[in-house]
């Protein structure tokens, strides 16, 4: 596959321009410093920052990452793509960006880098003697399902060496997207080794268009775990992140509506904020939900032992204290009204072929 993407002219202008109006499609509003790096590019006052989306190559020479993190609930992982363009405003991989000597902020939205021989090396590391067949998460940094996967068929591409090699796969979106490939998903499914968890935060049109500008809306979503379930593909729904003080009323629709859809199964993770995005997150709150700016920030650092991060494993996707116990108990009375277990769908490589296709299955 040859690409040709366009070579940003120079850097995006940063700084911490609060209340400044964002982009039309865009989750920030600013491109704040990044915290590695010591010198800043401050726009002039009124200025607005370039905004067009740049795809950059990604010259990877591996493909699958490694995580040793007790409470998330996989081993390795795949990404196609650096940076969202989905941009939500609250994500927590946005300060990965900065290790690419990007901003967190409007960059990790518009500038996105490809991993385009992502299924080539895929298809290297499962051929490898070293491999051992287990569940790959698709979507440990970003959305496999962002918009530019309709055109370069990336994660297609990985799903058909996946589905080659009847490796099992695991994959969270925001996308409706992801129903092109409940083929690849059903055939891999007819073996134990698919499932889909598809993210919803809000059932609100207009919280949603603001908070996730360039995501499936909450109705595709609910459409895309209907249309999956419908494949044969088990899909369970994920209420994440839950802001508290803006959208954990809504555990109980959103647990129903992903259940009459045919989820199987239910998770939610609490809003944190690390580094960074605590300012890009109060910024949005500034210009969209000024009047509920301070409950929410108070809320989230309540549960965080007063700040906005807290890393700790065990508590990190939850929180401590009175609030997190609300939600906590206001999302098990929603799961057990609608009999939706919050035990996590089952995955097998029971059926992985060391060669691929036509090769003896490999006994676990």
């Amino acid at each position: 596959m040859s690409l040709s993407y366009p070579v940003p002219q120079g850097p995006v202008p940063t700084g911490h321009g609060a209340r400044n109006a964002a982009p039309k499609g865009r989750g920030a509003a600013t491109n704040p410093g990044n915290r590695f790096e010591s010198i800043q590019l401050e726009p002039d006052p009124g200025e607005s920052p370039e905004t067009p989306t740049r795809f950059l190559r990604d010259p990877a020479r591996s493909i699958l990452t490694r995580n040793d993190s007790p409470d998330i609930p996989f081993d390795v992982a795949l990404n196609p793509y650096r940076g969202c363009e989905h941009g939500c405003v609250y994500c927590y991989a946005r300060p990965s960006h900065e290790y690419l000597g990007f901003s967190a902020g409007l960059d990790f939205e518009s500038r996105i880098l490809v991993k385009e021989n992502a299924p080539a090396l895929l298809r290297r590391e499962l051929r490898s003697p070293r491999w051992k067949p287990q569940v790959i998460a698709m979507s440990g940094v970003t959305d496999p399902y962002q918009p530019v996967e309709k055109r370069l068929r990336l994660t297609r591409g990985c799903l058909e060496v996946l589905a080659e090699f009847r490796n099992p796969v695991g994959i969270v979106t925001k996308s409706r997207l992801v129903t092109r490939d409940a083929d690849l998903l059903a055939e891999l499914a007819s073996h134990r080794a698919a499932a889909v968890w598809v993210s919803i935060t809000t059932l609100d049109h207009e919280l949603a268009r603001s908070m996730e500008p360039r995501a499936s809306s909450p109705t595709q979503r609910l459409r895309a775990i209907r249309k999956l379930t419908a494949a044969g593909v088990p899909v369970g729904v994920m209420v994440a992140p839950v802001v508290p003080g803006l959208t954990e009323s809504e555990i109980p629709a959103i647990v129903q509506a992903a259940r009459e859809c045919g989820a199987l199964q239910a998770g939610y993770i609490t809003l944190k904020l690390a580094h960074g995005l605590g300012d890009l997150f109060e910024d949005w709150l500034d210009r969209n939900y000024p009047d509920r700016r301070n409950k929410v920030m108070n809320r989230i650092r309540h549960l965080r032992g007063g700040r906005l991060n807290d890393s700790r494993f065990g508590t990190r996707g939850r929180g401590e204290g009175l609030f997190a116990k609300e939600i906590e108990g206001l999302f098990d009375l929603a799961c057990r009204k609608t009999g939706l277990p919050r035990t996590p769908l089952k995955l097998s490589a029971a059926a992985f072929r060391r060669g691929g296709a036509g090769q003896l299955s490999l006994d676990l």
